[in-house]
C-alpha cells in the first residue's frame, strides 16, 4: 500500500509540476504576444510617421507650384485689366463722337421700299 501511496504522491506531485509548467508557458507566451504588439504598434507608428512625411514633402511641392500658378494668373488679370482701361481711355472720345453723329445727323429721305399709292 505504501508503494501505491508512493506513486500516487509520485503522480500528484507529476501533475503540480506539469501544472506549474503550463501556469509558466501561459506566461511567458503571454509576456510573448504583449511584445508582439507593442513592437508592431512601434512599428506602425514609424510607418505612419514616414508616410505623413512623404505626403507633406508632396503636398508642399504640388502646393507651392499652385501658389506660383496663382500669382502668374493673378499678374496675367492685372495686365489684362490695365490693357482693357488704357484702351476704353484711349477709344472712348472717338466712339462717343460716332455714336453721336450717328444719332443726332438724321437726314430725311424715303425709303427706298416704299411705294406711292396709286
Amino acid at each position: 500500500m505504501t508503494s501505491q501511496s508512493q506513486g500516487i504522491q509520485q503522480l500528484l506531485q507529476a501533475e503540480k509540476r506539469a501544472k506549474d509548467k503550463l501556469e509558466e508557458a501561459k506566461k511567458r507566451k503571454g509576456k510573448r504576444l504583449k511584445q508582439a504588439k507593442e513592437e508592431a504598434t512601434a512599428e506602425i507608428d514609424h510607418y505612419r510617421l514616414q508616410r505623413e512625411k512623404e505626403f507633406r514633402n508632396k503636398e508642399t511641392n504640388v502646393m507651392g507650384s499652385q501658389g506660383n500658378l496663382s500669382a502668374k494668373i493673378e499678374e496675367q488679370t492685372t495686365e489684362a485689366v490695365r490693357n482693357l482701361t488704357s484702351s476704353y481711355h484711349r477709344n472712348m472720345e472717338s466712339m462717343m463722337k460716332k455714336l453721336l453723329s450717328t444719332i443726332c445727323d438724321i437726314s430725311p429721305e424715303i425709303h427706298p421700299n416704299f411705294r406711292p399709292a396709286v
